[in-house]
């Protein structure tokens, strides 16, 4: 047991080959293991690590934080920026991609660094909020009277503790046009300790609508740990939804994915994208292609009723909204 999320969290594996090790696996089973870790760091909570099965390399969770030597590989088509987030920084710390709402930088941090990021050559030391830079994002939004919805990503911003994550909020509900709050987090997954008393409280009192997307891609990512944190944040009002990203030898079957829609159901979260890969520099081996992923969403609308089936898009820099595919 932990005194707090942030003792669990600063506990998380940060060495790939102590990770494997702890699941029974030899690190001399995957080339470019170390190479790939310089390259784009390594950190998964232990609670999420308890939830890969023993002695399987494929294990579904195991590869969405595994660092591969084909990380190193170059692809054409696969950049540092793959979703031209830095054509639509309207200052330092603030994405203006969409009308009527902004995104912003709120940390560069994240409990688990998942290998497809698309952020993994994101510069944040230039693009984080931080204090210093608040004000300036504050006043884009302020001016800006179309604006009605706030996004706090990152990195990700429950990684923040409750006092910075108070003051940001309360500086955002003082603006009169903004109406939704919204957060896309991975931790009530990752790290569920984090869905605090003190969290709740905050977003129940909240005079915005608070809306949260969580991050997970396949079924075996929840246990009654991450249950009782979604349903601690239905219960102070959040309305919870889940993107996804299609992800090779992960979730691209159509039984799994229909398995992700049941168990995010069952707790309370809607499907709401599922993502073709951002073609970030380092991703090309989870890439699917889009017959095969347009294929699948036939197979699954076929299968489930609708409410459970996500929207399969694709962003395009420059584009107004995310693309639909199929």
């Amino acid at each position: 047991m932990y005194p707090s999320w942030q003792a669990e969290l600063a506990d998380s594996f940060t060495q790939p080959r102590t990770l494997l090790q702890s699941l029974a696996l030899d690190p001399a089973d995957f080339p470019g293991l170390d190479a790939a870790a310089l390259d784009f760091p390594f950190r998964v909570t232990r609670c999420y690590a308890a939830r890969m099965e023993p002695g399987n390399p494929d294990d579904p969770l195991l590869r969405q934080v595994l660092p591969l030597g084909a990380e190193l590989r170059e692809y054409p088509g696969f950049l540092a920026d793959p979703v031209g987030d830095l054509a639509a920084v309207a200052a330092p710390g603030l994405l203006h991609k969409y009308r009527g709402r902004v995104l912003l930088i709120a940390t560069g941090a994240c409990a688990i660094h998942c290998r497809y990021c698309f952020r993994r050559g994101f510069p944040y030391e230039d693009n984080l909020l931080g204090r210093s830079r608040e004000q300036a994002a504050l006043d884009h939004i302020a001016r800006d009277a179309s604006i009605r919805e706030v996004i706090l990503s990152g990195g990700d911003p429950l990684v923040l503790n409750d006092e910075r994550l108070e003051r940001l909020v309360a500086a955002l509900e003082a603006i009169p046009q903004v109406q939704r709050l919204r957060l896309h987090s991975r931790l009530p997954v990752v790290l569920p300790s984090r869905v605090t008393e003190a969290l709740l409280r905050r977003l129940a009192d909240s005079r915005l609508r608070v809306v949260l997307v969580i991050h997970a891609n396949h079924a075996r990512e929840f246990d009654g740990a991450v249950g009782a944190a979604l349903s601690a944040l239905r219960g102070a009002g959040a309305t919870l939804l889940n993107q996804a990203v299609l992800l090779r030898g992960i979730n691209d079957a159509a039984d799994t994915l229909a398995e992700l829609g049941e168990t995010l159901f069952a707790h309370g979260v809607l499907p709401y994208y599922l993502h073709l890969l951002d073609r970030a520099r380092g991703t090309a081996h989870f890439e699917v292609d889009e017959a095969r992923a347009t294929a699948l969403l036939r197979e699954l609308r076929a299968s489930l009723p609708g409410y459970l089936v996500p929207k399969l898009v694709r962003e395009v820099e420059g584009e107004a909204f995310k693309r639909p595919v199929a």
